[in-house]
C-alpha cells in the first residue's frame, strides 16, 4: 500500500485571498503559498488576515519548504509572518523570489529563508515531493502550474490561471504537458482556480487590452496621460511602455511599489524599455506634459497612493488640470467601488478627463472563466477533483460545473478553510477539519480578537457612553459622579439632556446597590452598565458602546 497524500487548506477557500495549503506524506510538509488578505470596511483597523498559521508552527520540524506559485500579496504576502516562526527555502520563479526578497528585507528576515530559483520545465525534489513546474499565463509574470508527482499519482495545481492564445511574453499555459500527464501517468488529483466559476465565456487576451490601450493613448495628442494600474501587472506595463514609445513619449513611474516592480521585472528580463523612454519622476518638470506617459498606483482608490494623492490635490510631484487624461487600466475589487467612485469624482474636480474599463476595453482578467475552466478539465481529465482559490460561491459554481462536464459526485469533494482531505489507494477522504481561523494584524502578528474587532464596528457605527463614578463601599455612598463622556452618539444641543439622563438612572441604581454589603466593584460596574443602556436605549434607540468606570475610594 502506497504512503497516503494528505492535503490541509489553510486558507484561501471561502473568500479570495490567505491562499495556504500544506501538503505532507511521509511525515514531512511542503507548503504550497502562504498569502494574505488585505482588511476591509468590516475590519476597522485590520492591515492584513492571515491564514491559520497554527499548524505550520506547531509542526515546525516537519515542514521541509514553501512554493511560491506566483508573486500576488494573496499568495506570498504572509511569507514574513511565517518566517518569523521557521528558517526554510523557498522556490519559485526568479521574478516571484525578487518579490519575496524585497518583502523579507524590508522586516529583517532574508536570513531566514533561502531562495531557489525553478523555471519552466523544471523537475526537483522539494522535501518529500518530486515537483514539477509548468508556465502558466495570469496577470502577473512567470507564474507556475505544480505538478506534485506523488506515491498516490499526480497532484495538479492550477495556480491562479486563464488561457490566453496571444500572451504578451508568448508563454502560454502548458496545456500540451498537461495532457500528456493526463495521458501517462494520468492526473489523480486537479485543484484549481475557481475565481471566474460562475463568468460565462473566456477572458479576453491581454494583447488585445494593450492595442486598446494604444489607440487610446494615440488619441490624446497634446495631452498628459496618467494611467492607474496594478504594479504587478508588468505585461500591462510592458504595452503601455511600448505604446509611450510610438507616440514618442517617455514613461514616468509614480509610486514606490511601481518604481520598485519596473526596477525588478527590467533586472530579471521580462521587461523591456528603452533606457531613454524611462525617466525619473523627479525629472518631471523638465519635461513635456504632452511627451510623457505617467504609469502609477492607486487604481483601487487606496488613499496613500499615487493617484489619490493627485486627485486630493496632495501630490508632490504633479498638478492635475484640464489637460490631463487619467486611465483605470483596472477592475475595482469588490469592496473597493465606492473607494474608486469618489477618486474618479476628485478627478473630475481637477477637469481631467477620465476613461475606465466600463468606458472602454482597457482591462481583463487574469483569471479563466468558464469555458476556460472547461478546456482545463477535458484536458487533464482528473480522476478526482477540489475547487480552489475563491469566495464559497466561487467554489460552489466550479463544483457544479464539474459536474457539468460529466464528473461523478463523489469525485468532486467540497472544502472550505482548514479542511484536510487524505489521497490514498482508496480515494480522497473528508479528513475533517483543523479549524482555519483567521488571524488578524494590526500592526504586529495576531494581537487582534473578535471581541476587539466587535467593539470597534460599535465604536464606528454608535460611538460611545462613558460613565464615571467613584464609591465610598464601607459608607455605601457615591463620593463622585456619576460623569459621563460620550463620542459619536447624539448632537448638541440634544446632548446634555441624554447625559443628564445617563446620570440621574445609574446614579439611583447605583445608591440602590450599595444598600447591599454583598455587592462588590465588579457587580457595581454591571449595575451601572444596565442602567446607562437601558437609558440610551429608551431615549434614542441607538445602541453605542457603554463603558462603566466604577472605583473604590
Amino acid at each position: 500500500m502506497a504512503a497516503p497524500v494528505t492535503i490541509t487548506f489553510l486558507g484561501g477557500l471561502g473568500q479570495i485571498g490567505r491562499n495556504c495549503a500544506a501538503i505532507e506524506t511521509e511525515g514531512r510538509i511542503v507548503v504550497l503559498d502562504c498569502g494574505q488578505m488585505f482588511g476591509g470596511d468590516d475590519l476597522p483597523g485590520v492591515d492584513a488576515v492571515l491564514p491559520d498559521l497554527s499548524y505550520l508552527i506547531e509542526n515546525a520540524d516537519r515542514v521541509d519548504a514553501v512554493i511560491a506559485t506566483h508573486a500576488h500579496e494573496d499568495h506570498i504576502g504572509a511569507l514574513p509572518y511565517l518566517l518569523t516562526h521557521l528558517s526554510l527555502p523557498i522556490y519559485g520563479s526568479p521574478f516571484t523570489l525578487g518579490m519575496i526578497d524585497h518583502k523579507l528585507r524590508e522586516r529583517g528576515l532574508h536570513k531566514n529563508a533561502e531562495l531557489r530559483a525553478v523555471h519552466d520545465g523544471d523537475r526537483l525534489d522539494i522535501g518529500p515531493l518530486d515537483c514539477e513546474f509548468l508556465p502558466v499565463t495570469h496577470s502577473i509574470p512567470s507564474g507556475n502550474i505544480t505538478a506534485f508527482h506523488t506515491t498516490q499519482g499526480v497532484i495538479l495545481h492550477s495556480s491562479d490561471f486563464k488561457l490566453d492564445l496571444t500572451p504578451v511574453d508568448g508563454r502560454r499555459t502548458d496545456l500540451s504537458r498537461i495532457g500528456a500527464l493526463a495521458h501517462d501517468p494520468g492526473i489523480r488529483l486537479l485543484m484549481a482556480d475557481s475565481t471566474n466559476a460562475d463568468s460565462p465565456g473566456a477572458s479576453r487576451s491581454e494583447t488585445e487590452v494593450g492595442r486598446n490601450l494604444a489607440s487610446l493613448i494615440r488619441d490624446q495628442e497634446g495631452r498628459r496621460v496618467i494611467v492607474a494600474s496594478f504594479a504587478s501587472h508588468i505585461h500591462r506595463l510592458q504595452q503601455l511602455a511600448d505604446a509611450a514609445v510610438e507616440n514618442d513619449r517617455v514613461v514616468v513611474t509614480l509610486g514606490l511599489s511601481m518604481r520598485r516592480n519596473v526596477k525588478l521585472a527590467r533586472d530579471v528580463g521580462i521587461l523591456r524599455i528603452p533606457d531613454w523612454a524611462l525617466r525619473d519622476v523627479e525629472d518631471i518638470d523638465e519635461l513635456d506634459p504632452e511627451q510623457t506617459l505617467i504609469v502609477c498606483t492607486g487604481s483601487q482608490g487606496e488613499p496613500r497612493a499615487a493617484l489619490t494623492q493627485m486627485a486630493v490635490g496632495q501630490s508632490k510631484w504633479l498638478k492635475l488640470d484640464d489637460n490631463d487624461t487619467v486611465v483605470f487600466s483596472s477592475h475595482p475589487i469588490p469592496g473597493n467601488e465606492a473607494a474608486v467612485a469618489s477618486l474618479r469624482n476628485g478627478l473630475a474636480r481637477h477637469g481631467v478627463r477620465v476613461f475606465h474599463s466600463g468606458m472602454v476595453d482597457v482591462h481583463t482578467s487574469g483569471h479563466g472563466k468558464q469555458q476556460e475552466l472547461k478546456t482545463l478539465h477535458s484536458v487533464a481529465v482528473p480522476e478526482w477533483f477540489v475547487p480552489v482559490h475563491g469566495e464559497y460561491a466561487h467554489l460552489v459554481a466550479h463544483r457544479d460545473l464539474a459536474y457539468d462536464m460529466g464528473m461523478p459526485a463523489d469525485r468532486v469533494v467540497f472544502c472550505e478553510d482548514g479542511d484536510q482531505i487524505v489521497l490514498s489507494d482508496d480515494g480522497v477522504v473528508h479528513q475533517g477539519s483543523i479549524g482555519g481561523d483567521h488571524l488578524y494584524v494590526d500592526g504586529t502578528v495576531g494581537d487582534l480578537g473578535n471581541t476587539v474587532l466587535s467593539e470597534r464596528r460599535t465604536l464606528g457605527d454608535d460611538g460611545f457612553v462613558s460613565v464615571m463614578v467613584h464609591v465610598d463601599m464601607e459608607r455605601g455612598e457615591i463620593v463622585a459622579g456619576p460623569d459621563v463622556i460620550s463620542r459619536g452618539w447624539v448632537e448638541l444641543p440634544a446632548l446634555a439632556g441624554h447625559e443628564a439622563a445617563v446620570v440621574d438612572a445609574v446614579e439611583s441604581d447605583l445608591l440602590a446597590a450599595l444598600k447591599d454589603p454583598d455587592n462588590d466593584i465588579e457587580r457595581l460596574g454591571q449595575i451601572a452598565r444596565r442602567a446607562a443602556g437601558r437609558t440610551v436605549n429608551d431615549r434614542t434607540r441607538r445602541r453605542p458602546m457603554i463603558v462603566p468606570v466604577v472605583r473604590e475610594d
